[in-house]
Parts: structure tokens; sequence; C-alpha cells
């Protein structure tokens, strides 16, 4: 963004911190030229390097009162984008204010072993979707139980692919209600206010979802074998490959349930719409090296400093990209989409809580207002002025590498 006086002299404004779109501009076309990358991967890289720049056009404007011009050049928008993700997000929070129930809810994680991570660089699309009906299909296994609740559950399930140090670390985060919808649809029935479901038994019964599924998928001629997974293409192969998977333990996490909805939301605003690397992690970027803060888990969560070569560092960062059109972000049972609004109503009547209106969208001025205090109409020179859209900035891109 550039803001001139009505002179042509600059008005100040702070230079952006390291971000990642400058690592890709400075380095993009040369890990392209390198590497052997699918179209998504192209596709991810061109709108990161080009977002907010005159390649996407944009709009001027003018101050009502001094004159002062602004270009502020457009988004990406692509997902991926760790600078277009904040917009995204608190419209997509906003719309879920109106789904939550007052009702505990819960945070539990399923992880996928290691060994199943070269079989997702080439398949992941399969592998994704499986952990999806897996990890869902365990939960509302366990909620139609009559041991536990004995009706339906609500699930959000997000998808995550990374490990703070950029790793492959394929696992979902799903908000779980505590409590569940008779069959009947006559009752609510609440679950224990600090326990949802026996964590070990989850881990069992999602395993042996997860497997079963993958042994379908197989059969169906649904995977892809390549370089290091060549041999699984073997039956035999693959069904020892099985085995061994079948013969560890598998993670699943449940943590104690969320003090209100305010807490709800705030752990799904730091879960839905994030990006495998924030800026606000990147150190520094020089001497064909980049550092960035990631979070030691397995040495008390200290924060320390990772220094990767660009090209590992892309690498890394590439692995994340997930496949065109695929949904990182699901819902089940309760909040399946197809009928959402009508199950929800009935549970508000169950539970004695008032029927929600649907959040009206908001501008993109009134949200950011809302988010950082700062008004973008009012005028960045006199303060006083404020400004108008007065012309279109067209885009003049450059080609495609896709």
């Amino acid at each position: 963004m550039c803001t001139v006086s009505p002179r042509g002299t600059a008005v100040s404004r702070v230079r952006p911190r390291l971000e990642l779109a400058d690592i890709v501009r400075a380095h993009g076309d040369a890990y392209r030229r390198t590497h052997r990358l699918g179209s998504v991967q192209r596709r991810a890289l061109h709108a990161i390097e080009t977002c907010r720049t005159a390649a996407l056009g944009g709009h001027r404007e003018t101050c009502d009162r001094c004159g002062a011009v602004r270009i502020t050049y457009n988004s990406c928008r692509n997902r991926h984008c760790p600078t277009c993700q904040t917009l995204t997000k608190e419209r997509w929070l906003a719309a879920r204010r109106a789904d939550l129930l007052p009702i505990p809810y819960f945070h539990v994680v399923f992880t996928l072993p290691h060994d199943l991570n070269a079989l997702a660089q080439g398949n992941p699309r399969v592998i994704y979707t499986l952990l999806f009906r897996a990890a869902a299909d365990t939960l509302l296994t366990f909620g139609r139980d009559p041991r536990h609740l004995g009706g339906t559950i609500g699930i959000t399930a997000m998808l995550h692919t990374w490990g703070q140090n950029l790793s492959q670390h394929l696992h979902l985060h799903c908000l779980v209600t505590g409590g569940a919808l008779a069959d009947a649809r006559s009752q609510w029935i609440a679950g224990r206010s600090t326990f949802l479901f026996p964590v070990p038994a989850l881990s069992t019964v999602f395993r042996a979802k997860y497997l079963a599924a993958l042994q379908r998928a197989f059969d169906a001629g649904q995977l892809t074998f390549a370089g290091g997974t060549a041999d699984l293409a073997d039956r035999r192969t693959f069904t020892g490959f099985l085995g061994q998977l079948r013969a560890v333990d598998w993670i699943v996490y449940a943590k104690r349930p969320f003090a209100g909805p305010e807490a709800v939301l705030s752990y799904l605003g730091r879960y839905t719409h994030r990006v495998a690397l924030s800026n606000n992690r990147l150190v520094d970027h020089r001497d064909g090296h980049v550092r960035f803060r990631w979070k030691d888990y397995a040495d008390h969560d200290r924060v320390k400093i990772l220094t990767l070569d660009t090209d590992e560092f892309l690498r890394r960062f590439l692995l994340h990209v997930v496949p065109r059109g695929f949904m990182r972000i699901r819902h089940f049972g309760l909040l399946a989409n197809r009928a959402r609004r009508e199950t929800l109503t009935r549970c508000r009547v169950l539970l004695g809580q008032p029927p929600t209106e649907d959040a009206q969208p908001e501008s993109v001025a009134v949200l950011m207002q809302r988010l950082t205090g700062v008004d973008l109409a009012r005028c960045p020179a006199c303060g006083e002025g404020r400004m108008q859209i007065t012309a279109i900035v067209v885009a003049v891109p450059p080609p495609d590498p896709s």
C-alpha cells in the first residue's frame, strides 16, 4: 500500500516485518526450476508472491479533505497465504457463534503415525479424507453408545498437517459437544462435565477404523505408489505394512472442557484458518537461510530458533499445501451441513435457549476497525478526511508459472 500527499510526497508508513511472500519472491523462481511441483503447489507459490502487489490490481483512494492519494492492492485470498487468513477466519468465527449451544465442549486430537507420511505425500486426498472419516466415525460411535451418551453428538474437525518445525505431522483437531441429542429428538442427553469418552478406547477404535478404510482404498485401487512407497504396491507388502501400523499405539488426546462459549471461539480462532507458518514466527532471511521460531513440545514448550536453508524451508512449507478444493474444516453429527439449522434449533428448544439470529457479514473496513482499532477509511495524511475510491488499478500479472 502506498500513500502520497497532493504534492506527490510520500506519507510515512511502517515497513512491514519479514513475510513469507518476501522469501517466495526471492527464491520462488529458482525453486520451481529445480524441483518437481504439483500444480496446486505452483499456484500457492504464485499467489503468495503476488499477494498485495500490482500483479493483482487494486484501487486508488483519494482523501475528500486534503487530496492525499493511496493505492491499495488486492489480496490473493489463497488459503495457504498467511497474510490473507485473518479476515477469512473472523468471518467464519462470526458465523459459528450462532452454532454454539449452552453446553460444555471438548477438544480431541487424532494423530496419524508418522509411518503414513510418505504415503500421504503421494495420496494426500485419500489419506486426509480417511482421517476425517475414521475420527468422526469413532466419536459418533462412542456418542451413540448408551454406556456413554446414547445419542448424536456434534463435531467440528480441522485438519493440520504440520508440526511446529514445519515437519509432517498429520492430525485432526476436533471440537466435540459435551452432550447428545437422543435419537427420538425428544431429549437432550447431558454428558459428564469433566469427561467425554475413554481415550485408550478411542485410540483403539480409531486405529481399527482407519486401517480398515485404508485396506478398502488399496483394494479399490485408490492409492498410488512411487519412490519410497513403490514396494507397497505389492499386496503382501502392503498387508505387512498395515500389520506394523496395527502393532503400535495411535495417539488420541482429549482435554478438559472449555470454560464457556468465548473460550470455544478462542480455540476455534487458533486452529481453524491457521497455515503451516505465520509471518510473525519468521525471524530473518539471509545468506540462503531462513530462521523462524518454533515451540519444542518435547522440551517443556520452550521457544527455539530453527535455521533451514531456503530450499529445505520451501520444501517443508509446500508439504502442507492441500489438494485443490479439499475441505480442511468439516462438520459431523448435529453440525452436519445438510440439517444443521433444523437440528440446532431443536437442541436449543430442549436446552431452553432462545433462538439465535444469523450473523450479518461485516465489511472489510468495519471488521478491521473491530480487530485493530484502525479506521481504514480515515485519511492517514491529515487524519480528518475520508478516503474515497476514485479509480481502479488494473492488474498487470506476470506469467502464471503453472
